[in-house]
């Protein structure tokens, strides 16, 4: 059984709510950091990041960083690490006890994320994206 805010959420409304924080974290461009190597000037980000609530408080993921590098274990690892950075309020926030993130080739041009999230108070959720990599590169190109 999971309560948010007080409320009994249903099985249905749960994997909903965890669904779309999983989906803004991860898909939403989060501004680079200075350290960050660009392609271009182009530091993206939401602007609201700019305004923050609490100190270091950001939305989205650095995973559009990787839109021109090519599918290696160290992209891979770096995948990772900046979907476990985007999902990482989860954990601060008391959302869930516990988190996975599992990136993998997935054939020549496709790369799979799995995201496994888990509360104690009822059965781990797993959310999976067959193709990131098409996500990220058609993302990028309509902005």
């Amino acid at each position: 059984m999971t309560v948010i805010s007080g409320a009994v959420l249903t099985t249905r409304e749960r994997e909903t709510l965890y669904r779309r924080a999983v989906v803004i974290s991860l898909f939403s461009w989060r501004r680079a950091l200075p350290s960050d190597v660009l392609d271009d000037d182009e530091r993206m980000g939401w602007w609201g990041d700019s305004y923050p609530l609490r100190d270091n408080d950001r939305t989205g993921s650095r995973l559009w960083l990787l839109r021109r590098r090519s599918i290696t274990s160290q992209t891979l690892a770096d995948a990772r690490q900046y979907a476990l950075e985007a999902l990482q309020w989860l954990r601060d926030d008391r959302m869930v006890s516990s988190l996975a993130v599992d990136v993998a080739r997935n054939g020549l041009h496709a790369v799979r994320l799995t995201v496994t999230l888990d509360e104690h108070s009822d059965a781990p959720l797993r959310f999976e994206w067959d193709d990131i990599w098409r996500t990220i590169g058609r993302t990028i190109h309509a902005v």
